[in-house]
C-alpha cells in the first residue's frame, strides 16, 4: 500500500422541494457560488445522515453516539453489570469520567461539551469496575477518586475505535490525547444551477370546529427550494487504517461510508416534504496524490433549459477528464454507476446516448452500484495487499 491513498466520491442527486437543512430563519442553507445563489446542504448534516445510516448495516454496539451525557450513560453500565444502587453507580461513573480530564457540565452527569466515542469503549470502561463497584460506591467521595485513579480510563476511549470515529475522527480541544484525527472529509452539497429560495402558505383547519366559522386554526409559511446537488466527499484509507489498526477493517469502512453517504438524506421537514430521492449518478476515484474536489464543473451554473442533472453530469465527466489529462495524474482505480443513458448510445447535442458515452470514456462502463462497491473493494483489497 502506498502512504496516501484517497476515495473520492461524487455523487449527482436531485431533491424536490424541500428544506433539508435549515439555517437561522428556518429557511434552506443556500451559497454564492460563480456569482450564483445556490442550494446548500453542510456537511454536517449530511454526515449525521451518514452516521445514522450506519446502523442500518452494523450493530448498535458496534458503533459510536455524540452526547454531552457521557456519565449517565457510564452510570447506566455499571448499574447493569453490578448490583450497586442507581445513584452509587453515577458516583462511581463521575469518578471514573474525571480521571480522563473531560470537563463536567452544569448538569449532573453531563460533560460541558459533546463527545464522539464508541458505545464498546464505554462499555469497556464499565467492565473496569464490574468486579469492585460494591467496594467502590461505599468509599466517600475524595477516596472514591483515590480508588480508581489509576484505571485506564482514558486508554478504553484511545483505543478499539469504531468505524464512525475512525472516519469523521474527535476532537477534544483541552485533551489531545483524546483525538482522533478524521479519515474523511465531507463538502457542503450546492446545486449545480442557480437556486431561488420559494414559500409555502399554508392553512391548517381545526377539525372540530363545527361552527359557521370561516378561516384557519392556523396559518404559517415554510421556506424550500429544489435542487440538482453536487455532493463530494474524500476518504484517506492511510490514516483510516491508523485509526483501525487493520487493513480488512478499513477496507469494510471505506464500504460502510460509500454506501450510506450514497443512501442517506437529512431529514427536515421530512414529513412536509417527502423529500427522499436516490442520486442519479456516483463516481469513485482512488487517487495516490491528493484529494480533488470537481464542483468547479459548475463554476458557471447549469442553465434550466438544458436538462439540468444530464448536463450536470456532463460536465462532471469533462471536469475530471480535462483534469486528469491536464495535470497528468491518472488515478490508481475509477467507477461509475448512473441513470442517465447507455454507454453505447448515439446521437448528437444532449440525448442519453452521449451522455452515457461521455460518462463512459471518463470514469469507465456503467455500473450497478452492488458492482461498484463490490468493484471498489476489490481494488482496495489489491491495493492494501501490495498487488
Amino acid at each position: 500500500m502506498t502512504d496516501r491513498l484517497y476515495i473520492d466520491v461524487h455523487i449527482l442527486q436531485t431533491v424536490p422541494p424541500a428544506n433539508l437543512n435549515r439555517d437561522d430563519n428556518g429557511n434552506p442553507k443556500e451559497a454564492y457560488f460563480g456569482g450564483k445563489r445556490r442550494s446548500r446542504v453542510s456537511s454536517q448534516a449530511w454526515k449525521r445522515a451518514t452516521r445514522l445510516h450506519f446502523a442500518e448495516s452494523r450493530d448498535r454496539q458496534d458503533l459510536a453516539t455524540r452526547t454531552k451525557r457521557i456519565a449517565s450513560q457510564l452510570a447506566k453500565g455499571i448499574a447493569e453489570r453490578t448490583p450497586v444502587p442507581a445513584e452509587d453507580a453515577q458516583r462511581i461513573a463521575d469518578a471514573l469520567i474525571k480521571t480522563t480530564g473531560i470537563s463536567a457540565g452544569k448538569k449532573e452527569g453531563d460533560t460541558a461539551y459533546l463527545l464522539f466515542y464508541g458505545r464498546r469503549q464505554l462499555a469497556g470502561i464499565a467492565d473496569l469496575v464490574a468486579d469492585t463497584a460494591a467496594d467502590l460506591a461505599a468509599l466517600d467521595a475524595k477516596a472514591l477518586e483515590e480508588a480508581v485513579k489509576a484505571l485506564p480510563v482514558k486508554e478504553q476511549l484511545q483505543t478499539g475505535h469504531p468505524a464512525d470515529v475512525a472516519l469523521f475522527g474527535r476532537m477534544v480541544a483541552d485533551i489531545p490525547s483524546l483525538n482522533v484525527d478524521a479519515a474523511t472529509q465531507v463538502a457542503h452539497a450546492i446545486s449545480t444551477h442557480a437556486a431561488e429560495l420559494e414559500f409555502d402558505y399554508y392553512t391548517a383547519v381545526d377539525d372540530e370546529n363545527t361552527a359557521d366559522e370561516t378561516g384557519a386554526g392556523m396559518i404559517g409559511t415554510i421556506g424550500f427550494n429544489s435542487a440538482t446537488l453536487y455532493r463530494y466527499a474524500t476518504v484517506g484509507l492511510h490514516q483510516l487504517r491508523d485509526n483501525l489498526g487493520d487493513d480488512k477493517a478499513a477496507v469494510d469502512a471505506v464500504d460502510l461510508f460509500v454506501d450510506s453517504f450514497a443512501r442517506s438524506m437529512p431529514t427536515g421537514y421530512g414529513n412536509s416534504f417527502a423529500h427522499r430521492t436516490r442520486p442519479s449518478l456516483v463516481a469513485v476515484v482512488v487517487r495516490a496524490d491528493q484529494p480533488v474536489n470537481l464542483v468547479s464543473a459548475y463554476e458557471n451554473p447549469v442553465p434550466a433549459s438544458q436538462g439540468i442533472v444530464a448536463e450536470s453530469a456532463r460536465r462532471l465527466a469533462g471536469e475530471f477528464a480535462t483534469a486528469t489529462e491536464q495535470w497528468g495524474d491518472e488515478p490508481a482505480y475509477a467507477a461509475i454507476c448512473h441513470t442517465l443513458g447507455t454507454d453505447t448510445g448515439t446521437g448528437t447535442g444532449t440525448d442519453a446516448g452521449e451522455t452515457g458515452q461521455k460518462l463512459a470514456k471518463a470514469f469507465g462502463a456503467n455500473r450497478t452500484f452492488t458492482e461498484l462497491r463490490d468493484g471498489l473493494r476489490a481494488a482496495l483489497t489489491e491495493r492494501v495487499n501490495g498487488n
